[in-house]
């Protein structure tokens, strides 16, 4: 076996969309399909239901949403393929950006109810950024929703990117009786089943068949014949180049809880996703079909097996073929590591694997060693680039409330911040900690792992900081300047780089007036 050979059997993607679009629950579908469950759980939070796999957090399980990325792989008629079903709540959105370098391709779920909302369009900008391709799946159409013209007119509006509709819903709600093939002329008659696997598919000539009206009825049929010739002359063909460019979306439409629609969006995916793509290092392109290894940490995750308090590190490989008991040399540290078990995931589930290939996505056992974007490879000294980090829009003071546990606090709080949950301000005078970051939501769970996974109680009280900026300049003496006249606002992030925490963006911008040879950045990335 070759990295060409094994790379072109992955077929790596993640899965985003608004909170309750359904994403999960088409993570679960996915799997069912794939054979790797044999019962696909529900999000919901009904009192003794079977809890989503991909929801494997505590926390996840009693709020019924997702908080974490959690990654799964399964085989598909011959491919081999990971998702990483990622937090579809704004809260959490720095973790899905992290992920979204880990992936080359996209299924972004939309609710037929809501539409794009809010954080669709930010999870797509960051995908048109990138450049990664993406396929829709327009979600619940067995419920009363929005009108499909109305919907895609505003996907692509708001979403910027062009659809090309592969199938066509016949009715909707209370009327929906399948969906219309547009490019096979085959019907997939709808029926509610939470359990089948395979789909009703029933071919016909065309749509003046005289079986159609017979299958949904003489209405519904004049009108997928009005609207499908209307899809042919308003929307865009399929093209493959293009949509592998991210400039062209295909459009599926369905319902995740009733297994449906699922098939055909399956099928098409592993026709036509790109399997995995080179990576940007700082210094050059890395292909997949190089035979050095290559990989970056793109997640880490304590505790995911909280009997065993331990701490993996997530790492996509980039190029050639990744091998138990090697030796490789972590670029940052620049020392040599070898990794006794490594494995592969079903969400919490783990098994070890003796050799991985590009797309895959491996865990490391971690003592401490790495941090999210640290790079490895077989001796060559490179540094893929990454999503670095954000200033945090909140900031609370972190109090410990039990002192006999001011170990175990320091200790949960770091790891915390190392798996990107939150970031850690230590200020120089008085030692405080500020913990940042992007919702109030992240609070809750930041106190409740503490609690569950560390046995540490704690509380937060808020500060009144708008903004982080990292500093740096050449001049040491006016760095020193700056910082004993901004004293009660000058701390260190978990990396010891010196941060700026500003009361108002009027404060940070007299900062920069009074003191123009001290750089302020927004992002921790700024070497």
């Amino acid at each position: 076996m070759n990295p060409t050979t094994e790379k072109n059997k992955r077929k790596t993607f993640g899965i985003i969309s608004h909170p309750d679009a359904g994403k999960t629950t088409l993570t679960e579908k996915f799997l069912l399909f794939g054979g790797a469950v044999q019962t696909a759980g529900t999000v919901k939070r009904n009192r003794g239901a079977r809890t989503a796999l991909s929801d494997f957090m505590e926390i996840e399980k009693q709020r019924g949403i997702s908080v974490s990325t959690s990654v799964m792989g399964f085989t598909y008629k011959g491919c081999q393929i990971n998702i990483l079903d990622t937090p579809g709540h704004k809260d959490f959105a720095e973790d899905t950006y992290r992920t979204l370098t880990a992936v080359d391709s996209v299924i972004l779920v939309i609710d037929c109810v809501k539409g794009v909302e809010e954080q669709t369009e930010k999870l797509m900008k960051v995908c048109r950024l990138r450049s990664i391709p993406v396929i829709i799946f327009v979600n619940k159409f067995d419920r009363e929703g929005r009108n499909p013209f109305e919907l895609l007119e505003e996907i692509e509006q708001r979403l910027d990117i062009t659809t090309c509709p592969m199938t066509w819903p016949i009715g909707i709600g209370s009327t929906f009786k399948g969906v219309y093939h547009l490019y096979n002329s085959s019907l997939n008659i709808y029926s509610a089943s939470k359990t089948k696997k395979a789909d009703d598919y029933i071919e016909i000539k065309d749509l003046n068949d005289p079986k159609l009206p017979k299958l949904i009825g003489e209405s519904l049929a004049n009108s997928l014949r009005d609207e499908v010739e209307l899809v042919s002359n308003e929307f865009e063909k399929f093209d493959e180049p293009l949509y592998q460019a991210g400039y062209l979306a295909p459009l599926f439409f369905g319902s995740a809880i009733n297994n449906f629609g699922i098939q055909e969006l399956l099928d098409t995916f592993i026709s036509v996703a790109p399997s995995p793509q080179a990576r940007e290092t700082l210094t050059r392109t890395v292909s997949p079909n190089e035979e050095p290894f290559t990989g970056f940490i793109f997640k880490i995750h304590a505790n995911l097996d909280p009997r065993h308090r331990d701490r993996i590190a997530f790492c996509r490989i980039c190029s050639g073929k990744f091998k138990r008991n090697t030796f490789y040399y972590h670029t940052r540290r620049e020392k040599r590591l070898k990794f006794s078990s490594p494995t592969t995931f079903m969400a919490s589930e783990k098994t070890v694997v003796e050799e991985a290939w590009p797309g895959d996505v491996v865990g490391l056992y971690d003592a401490g060693n790495f941090k999210i974007g640290d790079t490895l490879t077989e001796g060559e000294n490179l540094q893929f680039k990454g999503i670095p980090s954000f200033s945090p829009e909140i900031f609370k003071e972190l109090e410990n409330m039990d002192p006999l546990k001011t170990k175990q606090l320091d200790k949960g709080i770091e790891q915390l911040a190392d798996e990107g949950l939150a970031q850690v301000f230590t200020f120089t005078l008085g030692r405080q900690r500020i913990v940042g970051v992007v919702g109030e939501l992240q609070f809750e769970v930041i106190k409740f792992r503490l609690l569950q996974e560390y046995g540490a109680s704690c509380t937060f009280r808020a500060r009144e900081f708008s903004s982080a900026s990292w500093l740096s300049m050449e001049d040491d003496d006016a760095l020193k300047q700056f910082s004993a006249s901004h004293r009660h606002n000058i701390a260190h992030d978990k990396e010891n780089r010196l941060v700026f925490l500003a009361n108002s963006a009027w404060d940070l911008q007299q900062a920069k007036s009074k003191f123009p040879t001290l750089k302020f950045y927004e992002t921790s990335e700024y070497r």
